[in-house]
């Protein structure tokens, strides 16, 4: 007969407390980093778009120099 080794029955437990105010600092920190990240989208396409339509991006340059100096 082969020898089979036994079934070890042991259970393991886990007990983690967890502060309320750590999990709700991480909810913001998330919340926030998405609401920069939509608005960092937002600007790049502002910035594609302003270049479009003013003939690239000198062109972009040179009328926000005009608008600031007037």
């Amino acid at each position: 007969m082969k020898n089979f080794p036994g079934i070890d029955k042991s259970r393991a437990s886990s007990f983690a407390a967890t502060n309320v105010s750590t999990e709700i600092s991480k909810i913001g920190i998330t919340a926030l980093g998405i609401t920069a990240g939509i608005i960092g989208c937002w600007a790049v396409a502002s910035m594609i778009a302003g270049a479009v339509s003013s003939g690239g991006p000198i062109d972009l340059l040179a009328n926000l120099f005009t608008a600031i100096n007037g």
